[in-house]
């Protein structure tokens, strides 16, 4: 079949035209778009630097805190350790901080064995979680072998794999993996009985 057989049938249905009547306020909103907003908290300055250590030994002059929040904008921004380190100093800058930011030899060495403080919720707390699913394909080891011998596949299987994602603290509270025919308010049980098993 000639592949314009149809071409004077496809345009049946007019394509629909969307005209911009606030053209001030939607370039104002593509402008937005490339907004950065970042501030830091007097919390966080007082704590940037390290804490007189009480022991022999040498004195770090920034805090594991100063370190997690350059490693965070590099992983958010995608930064080289280089460009971090202006990143953080141009931030500092704008707002008029008196801040040392560490130099990327002293963010690779210390990023290693940084150890990230994980918020922490009471057990009397009540929780607000957010459950979700995500599909997971499951395949054999020889669909390498079947796709280039051109053999007939073999029927993929799914499997699911319900989070419930602890919204406060940003932990993954609990998991279940299931069949690809259980919907999350299925699993949901499941999931908070694994959460009641762990606090015990």
């Amino acid at each position: 079949m000639p592949p314009k057989f149809n071409d004077a049938r496809r345009d049946k249905f007019e394509k629909a035209k969307y005209r911009v009547t606030n053209c001030s306020d939607y370039n104002e909103s593509l402008r937005r778009r490339g907004d950065v907003t970042i501030w830091v908290s007097d919390d966080v300055v007082q704590k940037w630097r390290s804490p007189r250590r009480k022991t022999r030994g040498g004195q770090s002059r920034y805090s594991d805190l100063a370190i997690e929040i350059c490693i965070a904008l590099r992983v958010v921004f995608r930064l080289p350790l280089r460009q971090t380190q202006g990143f953080v100093r141009s931030i500092a800058k704008l707002m008029g901080l008196n801040l040392a930011v560490p130099d990327y030899s002293t963010l690779s060495r210390r990023g290693k064995g940084l150890m990230i403080a994980q918020n922490r919720r009471a057990a009397s707390q009540p929780i607000t979680l957010i459950v979700d699913s995500t599909g997971l394909k499951v395949r054999g080891d020889n669909d390498w072998h079947t796709e280039k011998h051109g053999i007939r596949k073999a029927r993929k299987t799914w499997r699911k794999l319900h989070i419930a994602f602890d919204q406060e603290t940003g932990n993954v509270a609990a998991t279940e993996l299931t069949t690809e025919h259980v919907g999350d308010e299925t699993a949901l049980p499941d999931l908070i009985a694994e959460m009641d098993a762990e606090s015990e």
